[in-house]
């Protein structure tokens, strides 16, 4: 599970339960039952997303959006009560622009198994602190698809000013709403200290990559390190970014912890332009950090 969140959901009292709307794009008799039932709570949790029936083979969509009446429910609920957690149950990247901006936590649980509703209520109830990390990016368009953090370069570069001559969207931005890598938890991470072993490394040879990482928060918690790398020139284009490892480490509050990783050429290796797969000298650079698009930066060169 990945939380797009800023805390757990401690709840005294009694619960409240409906079932909101039947999965329908005409039916809104639920939604009096559920505006009523979200105005006497002190938080609303609901579940949200797609059906098994939409994901799997055979089951693309044009559209990626909350389906039927789904949206309309929750700006209906979030009249009343704006302390809402989204469930997020879906097979594929949403579009979730509008639920990003008004909804103060989001926990993606994608379609889990039959022991789903016992894991989600620990991290809802704050008995585990989350650390998943998404395996794709969430887009801000289904017109921004298809969308990935290792792209390759293009002729034109991604920023900067004028109408044609940069690579870029009229009507929205070009980086993802939520990229590759990304996850928050119940407490918070700051990232220093980067340091290489060396700044050039023999095609036999390795280079130590370390980090430090320090719990800033106030409880315990996972963090999912990542490195990623890029191969700035190469015989065939090479892509943005790689990810070349991760590093999954316990933190206690107010505690720090030494990450390191190890780079050889092997792990630079891709297929050149003469087919051959190995890695090619050259300049190289470096970042690692809490997703695919933060971290610290460093460079180094393959001889």
């Amino acid at each position: 599970m990945v939380t797009f969140a800023k805390g757990p959901v401690f709840v005294s009292g009694p619960r409240t339960f409906t079932s909101g709307l039947v999965f329908n794009e005409t039916d809104l008799t639920g939604i009096p039952e559920a505006v009523g039932a979200a105005r006497k709570a002190d938080v609303v949790v609901m579940a949200l997303g797609e059906d098994c029936f939409q994901s799997g083979e055979g089951r693309s969509q044009t559209e990626i959006g909350l389906k039927g009446l789904q949206q309309q429910l929750l700006d209906a609920v979030l009249t009343v009560n704006k302390n809402v957690v989204v469930v997020l149950m879906n097979g594929r990247p949403l579009v979730i622009n509008r639920m990003a901006e008004t909804v103060p936590s989001i926990l993606e649980c994608w379609h889990l198994g039959s022991q789903s509703g016992l894991a989600i209520a620990d991290v809802l109830f704050g008995d585990y602190n989350p650390a998943g990390k998404l395996p794709v990016s969430f887009p801000r368009a289904v017109g921004q698809l298809p969308l990935y953090y290792n792209q390759k370069s293009t002729g034109r570069p991604s920023g900067g000013e004028g109408i044609f001559f940069w690579s870029h969207y009229s009507d929205q931005q070009n980086d993802a709403l939520f990229p590759f890598g990304y996850g928050l938890s119940y407490t918070s991470f700051a990232y220093e200290n980067l340091v290489l072993s060396s700044e050039k490394i023999p095609m036999n040879g390795e280079l130590k990559v370390s980090v430090r990482v320090k719990n800033t928060g106030q409880v315990a918690g996972e963090e999912v390190v990542q490195l990623y790398i890029r191969d700035l020139v190469g015989s065939t284009a090479r892509p943005v970014k790689e990810l070349k490892g991760f590093r999954k480490v316990m933190i206690q509050p107010g505690e720090t912890a030494d990450v390191e990783f190890t780079l050889t050429a092997a792990d630079l290796a891709f297929y050149t332009a003469s087919g051959e797969w190995k890695a090619e000298p050259g300049s190289f650079r470096l970042w690692v950090g809490t997703n695919s698009a933060e971290g610290l930066e460093a460079g180094f060169t393959l001889e």
